[in-house]
């Protein structure tokens, strides 16, 4: 059973304005602690919108983008031919990170980056040791991963299952689940006294360009689904050579976001 990521994210290109594509930007040099990707490599494993390959090659980059998902490789090419449609140093490709031969094929960069991709793969550890194959000496890898939430987490990965599982489950978690979110939100939005529409539309600029409504299906429905402490990642990497550069965690069911860089 696999969610239909590449759907998801075609539905979300239809949204792709300039402002999203400015806030993606913005999101790279924040973590990556630059101002320009010029003359720099850049791997996007997962592309799935295609949003972040786009910014890494606005920013300067030479970009090289890949997905399993068939419906994200054709989502990544229509937005490279709707917004760099001559940009000869962005290619896109169909492939998986679990085939450390395709990997290794692509070469090494300067930046690889990875954002809430690897946890959905169905073998993470494996994902991500593929992943670091791509890196260059003294390159920095970007990466997203779910955090372990222990008993939460293993009940998020019961109901993504029922939601892949079949139609009838799909519309079951869809029913509970979205007017739980929706209540959940608008009882922060109270207690902090801001308005809905007012995080609605303040949400593409404090979460990379992205949009509540289709990363709450992603979540949904994302599956395979796998999580790890920080610790662990962080483990994981500095065993491979890698040195941590920034670290960002979440106290809830979301993403910690990683940056480390290849010893030299």
């Amino acid at each position: 059973m696999r969610f239909g990521f590449g759907k998801n994210w075609q539905r979300f290109s239809r949204h792709i304005t300039e402002t999203r594509v400015a806030e993606a930007e913005r999101s790279l040099q924040d973590m990556l602690a630059c101002e320009s990707l010029q003359g720099k490599s850049f791997l996007d494993i997962g592309s799935g919108s295609g949003l972040f390959s786009l910014a890494a090659a606005r920013l300067g980059a030479r970009v090289v983008a890949f997905d399993y998902d068939g419906h994200s490789v054709a989502c990544t090419a229509e937005l490279k031919q709707a917004f760099r449609p001559d940009d000869t140093g962005w290619s896109i490709r169909r492939g998986s990170v679990l085939d450390a031969d395709f990997i290794t094929s692509l070469g090494t960069f300067d930046v690889v980056y990875s954002w809430g991709v690897l946890h959905h793969t169905g073998d993470m550890w494996q994902a991500l040791g593929n992943a670091l194959r791509a890196i260059g000496n003294g390159g920095q890898l970007y990466i997203a991963l779910y955090n372990d939430q222990g008993l939460r987490s293993k009940i998020w990965k019961a109901i993504k299952r029922l939601y892949c599982s079949c139609a009838a489950g799909r519309v079951a978690v869809l029913s509970a689940c979205l007017p739980a979110l929706t209540a959940a939100a608008a009882v922060l939005d109270i207690a902090r006294g801001t308005s809905p529409y007012a995080r609605y539309r303040g949400y593409a600029r404090k979460n990379r360009g992205m949009s509540v409504w289709h990363d709450w299906i992603d979540w949904l429905g994302g599956y395979p689904f796998e999580v790890a402490s920080p610790g662990r990642v962080i483990d994981f990497c500095e065993k491979k050579g890698l040195a941590l550069q920034k670290l960002k965690t979440t106290k809830s069911w979301g993403n910690n976001e990683f940056v480390f860089v290849l010893r030299g």
